[in-house]
């Protein structure tokens, strides 16, 4: 197929890129760069198959394409709250252009939403059915209620245009291309630990989340692509719980580092609790992670020590 990616440049889109392009596809991708690195797709560079393009998703799309993947949106607190209009823009209108173009070239839709979309939950583990518990004027509000949008658009265009729309929601995911500094907790630790800074826990520790190496997860998009039908909005992540105190701990004894675990206040509306379930992703996919978190974070640390 010819597939256009958005967020081509960022961590995810960047992952994705040689995954597509392995399988046959030829690959527009496409990114302002606001956040995302053009060193990333370092690897793909001179592909025939592939070609980028610097653009930003909120202004109007007309590419030649049978299948647009959206993952265009900072994805990480520290990005999407430094300008929280243009993320809600990059959600909402990103959003109904793609399916504009979608609508225009009879193109399959792949829209990257993602656990945020629940809130700080009530139901764990959470399931897709879950309608979430999100607060719609808050600092997190610009990211977490724009993918909410975006899948109401999504799910709209399904029904009234007939488009094939398929939405996925992505649990904390981490490994290579992550960049240093954005915010993730998973990038945040590792490379205090590096540096032998303190490492920051907000909150007491005790807050859970669930973290997917990245290989798994573009597995698991790989066969959303090749699937003639998926039913959706689908759960993609690791169904494994660690707190955060647990996760600084392996991270420290992974880099045999000297830090010291420090703790700071909890963010506002920060969630308590991530928990996929992935049983949706089990039936439809025949897909699970495969990538345990030891086996991940020495792999994304091997990463972070070449960029250091």
């Amino acid at each position: 197929m010819r597939i256009l990616l958005t967020g081509a440049a960022g961590f995810l889109g960047s992952n994705l890129v040689p995954n597509l392009l392995a399988s046959g596809h030829d690959v527009i991708g496409l990114d302002d760069l606001s956040t995302g690195s053009l060193q990333n797709l370092s690897n793909v560079k001179g592909n025939r198959s592939f070609s980028f393009v610097k653009a930003d998703v909120r202004d109007p799309l007309d590419f030649d394409v049978d299948f647009i993947m959206n993952f265009a949106c900072p994805a990480s607190p520290v990005h999407y709250q430094a300008d929280p209009v243009r993320t809600i823009e990059t959600n909402f209108l990103g959003m109904i252009n793609v399916l504009h173009l979608a609508k225009k070239r009879n193109a399959k839709v792949l829209q990257a939403s993602t656990s945020e979309i629940y809130g700080d939950p009530e139901v764990t583990p959470q399931v897709e059915s879950y309608w979430g518990n999100v607060n719609p004027i808050g600092i997190r509000s610009c990211y977490d209620e724009g993918k909410r949008a975006a899948e109401t658009l999504c799910f709209d265009y399904k029904r009234q245009h007939q488009l094939d729309v398929r939405v996925i929601r992505i649990f904390n995911t981490y490994g290579p291309n992550m960049a240093i500094g954005d915010g993730r907790v998973v990038s945040n630790f590792i490379v205090q630990a590096l540096r032998g800074e303190d490492i920051t826990i907000y909150g007491d520790g005790s807050q859970t989340r669930s973290f997917c190496f990245v290989s798994d997860l573009v597995d698991a998009i790989s066969r959303i692509i090749q699937s003639s039908s998926v039913l959706s909005p689908i759960n993609l992540g690791n169904p494994h719980e660690f707190t955060m105190l647990e996760l600084a701990e392996t991270v420290l004894e992974i880099t045999n580092s000297k830090s010291k675990i420090i703790f700071q206040p909890l963010p506002s509306d920060d969630p308590k609790q991530r928990n996929p379930n992935i049983e949706r992703a089990r039936k439809e996919l025949d897909w699970e992670p495969q990538i345990d978190l030891q086996s991940g974070l020495t792999r994304t640390v091997e990463y972070f020590q070449g960029i250091i």
